[in-house]
């Protein structure tokens, strides 16, 4: 899953960054509202969350502007402000949820998996079902028959990318894309590596390489 945090209290957008890509999470971020449009409109992503304070453009109208472009992308509110016609204002501009300053960590990263289990609900079932391969979006667990394996949070964003589209070539930079941020300058291979170890977890058969296009995902008998 990739985010895209728009936020102008840099340590709080970096702290948040750290935090989500601890969890998982691809995760860009940018600090005024029209850098943040502009990433918004050229980049899909799984995720927006969206301050209202911001510097060129406020989080109201990059919301606006999202919808009247027919961009559905769930977006999660922050302000400093409180009282109900902010709320309402958020939520009447198109935002699918609000978070007031000070919040919890724990409560937003509850609202981020809430909006992406809603918004994958809305698609189809969170729980991918390859023969004896159970992969669970929502709650991030991973089965092989009735025994479950232990991934770590890249392990599994990697498997997702491929799990979703399961049967097909999905190629190292479109891996890279989702499972990484937009500013990563490391070393592509690094997808191998990840590969390498969902090959040992889950059986070496399970992740076919295609050779020049990428990654292949088979179902396990």
């Amino acid at each position: 899953m990739r985010l895209l945090i728009v936020e102008d209290e840099k340590r709080l957008a970096l702290s948040l960054a750290k935090g989500l890509t601890a969890e998982g999470y691809a995760v860009d971020v940018v600090h005024d509202g029209l850098e943040g449009l502009h990433r918004a409109s050229e980049s899909p992503y799984d995720l927006i969350v969206l301050d209202i304070m911001l510097p060129g453009l406020n989080g109201y109208r990059v919301c606006s502007a999202l919808r009247a472009a027919g961009n559905e992308v769930p977006i999660l509110m922050l302000t400093a402000k409180d009282g109900e016609y902010d709320e309402a204002e958020g939520l009447d501009t198109g935002a699918d949820d609000y978070l007031t300053k000070p919040f919890s960590y724990v409560v937003l990263v509850a609202r981020v998996r809430a909006l992406l289990r809603r918004r994958g609900q809305s698609g189809g079932s969170p729980v991918l079902v390859l023969g004896r391969l159970r992969v669970d979006t929502a709650a991030r667990r991973v089965s092989l028959g009735d025994e479950e394996v232990t991934l770590t949070a890249k392990e599994f964003a990697v498997l997702e990318q491929l799990a979703v589209r399961a049967g097909e070539v999905v190629s190292k930079a479109e891996i890279l894309e989702h499972v990484w941020d937009f500013a990563y300058e490391g070393d592509p291979n690094i997808v191998e590596v990840y590969v390498s170890a969902l090959r040992r977890k889950l059986g070496a058969g399970l992740i076919r390489t295609v050779r020049g296009a990428g990654y292949r995902l088979e179902s396990p008998r």
